[in-house]
């Protein structure tokens, strides 16, 4: 029998790499603490819980998160495999009803007959191989054991949630429905505001009663994440170039472009709740309650959930990693998820699988993988391991850390050859190293 393999984490990464071991037939060991202890942003015991959004962002192979996640289905992806089975509309987003989602994912790994799932804290690095993708919210307890196994200081960050709202609670003889430029269908809803209504909203934001911070904690935020109120205290106007940016939205009641605009997305199966596109926020409840019934089309909102703001943690990636995500000087530990420096569901739950392919090798004896770096998986992981960066920061997939192309193409021409690069490099490389490739496009958990 083969060693039996320790995850610790029930996320996107665990599960994933749990996935990708245990369909080779290795047996695995899944911990996840929870519903012994719970965390700060988790609502439910289900793996692969999404805390955040239920958005896996752009779908298209103009972004890189959209070649991502097309990158993961060729490699056998269970996490793409049940996202594309439970989307809901958003336009050229992939989006999800989060609680189909985590019930797919949890039992398609449940039925692994060569995974245990063993519901407890872990509070030691665990002594053999191990992939640890504990994530974001780490207990404070192995946190503090990782710390002592890797002699080095974590780092972390903030990461804040959006609320989410029942449709039936939305005003829709103010909000219309439309995506942005058209693209999609009418995916999404919005509310528009005014210049005076806008200056209203944005002074009440800054204005309101937000969570403390507490005194040995640093506040730094990732971008991708920021924050309502950290975005209006950096200018009126901060909004309404960001979240709010109405370009791309007209009313058809009035064929005006409103001055500012607040989208929602739907987030479950059924079109009943919609979350706030990018109102992260640590406002205290009543605040939230009272600064967001502000907005036009949403006086009488009834929010379900509203957003929350939790401690992100994250290792010093390049002075800790090899690219195959073993750490350095300790080659049975491997590190996965957003705890590596990643940022976003899609490349945490790209690290995860990576994460249980190497761990197979290494079983075999073979050396382990490293995708090609004009892959969108293998330039975010040059990223995040590439050694002696200075001051470094959580990264998204994004074709700023792609090699150039040779011949001056730009913009959306640029990025489909790119891509295109991308998925013939991968393609070689799977043949060269043994992978099978997967048919491409979408594909089912069965």
């Amino acid at each position: 029998m083969s060693e039996r393999i320790t995850i610790v984490g029930g996320g996107l990464a665990g599960a994933e790499a749990a996935w990708q071991l245990a369909r080779q037939g290795v047996p695995v060991d899944l911990y996840e603490m929870r519903p012994v202890r719970g965390t700060a942003a988790h609502h439910t015991d289900q793996l692969g819980e999404l805390v955040c959004s239920n958005s896996f962002r752009n779908a298209t192979l103009e972004t890189a998160v959209g070649l991502l996640k097309e990158e993961m289905r060729r490699l056998g992806s269970l996490v793409m495999q049940v996202a594309d089975a439970n989307q809901v509309p958003a336009g050229a987003c992939l989006a999800v009803d989060r609680d189909h989602f985590a019930a797919e994912l949890t039992r398609a790994v449940e039925t692994l007959p060569a995974v245990r799932i063993v519901r407890e804290e872990v509070t030691e690095v665990p002594p053999g191989l191990t992939i640890l993708a504990t994530g974001p919210l780490t207990s404070p307890a192995l946190s503090d054991a990782l710390q002592r196994a890797l002699g080095r200081t974590h780092l972390y960050f903030y990461d804040a949630i959006a609320p989410i709202i029942t449709a039936e609670s939305i005003d829709m003889t103010v909000a219309w429905k439309a995506s942005r430029y058209g693209k999609g269908g009418e995916d999404y809803i919005n509310c528009p505001l005014d210049r005076d209504q806008y200056a209203a909203f944005v002074e009440a934001v800054v204005a309101a009663e937000k969570v403390p911070t507490r005194d040995f904690e640093r506040c730094l935020y990732f971008e991708g994440c920021m924050p309502i109120e950290e975005m209006a205290r950096r200018g009126p106007a901060t909004l309404a170039f960001g979240p709010m940016r109405p370009v791309g939205l007209v009313d058809p009641r009035t064929g005006q472009r409103a001055h500012a605009c607040v989208q929602l997305r739907q987030d479950d199966a059924e079109a009943r709740l919609f979350n706030m596109v990018g109102f992260q926020t640590k406002m205290t409840y009543p605040e939230q309650r009272r600064v967001f019934r502000m907005i036009p089309g949403l006086e009488h909102a009834e929010f379900v959930r509203l957003g929350s703001l939790h401690r992100n943690t994250f290792v010093n990636a390049p002075a800790l990693l090899l690219p195959s995500l073993q750490v350095i000087g300790q080659k049975r530990l491997l590190l996965a998820g957003q705890i590596v420096g990643v940022e976003g569901y899609v490349e945490s739950a790209a690290t995860g699988m990576l994460a249980g392919l190497n761990v197979a090798r290494l079983l075999q004896g073979e050396a382990p993988l490293t995708p090609p770096r004009t892959t969108s998986l293998g330039s975010l992981l040059g990223y995040i391991t590439h050694r002696g960066k200075k001051a470094f920061q959580p990264m998204n997939a994004n074709y700023g850390l792609f090699p150039p192309l040779s011949g001056s193409l730009r913009g959306r021409e640029k990025k489909l050859a790119l891509a295109a690069r991308a998925l013939a490099d991968l393609g070689h490389w799977q043949t060269s190293v043994g992978l099978a490739p997967e048919p491409a496009g979408r594909q089912s958990v069965a």
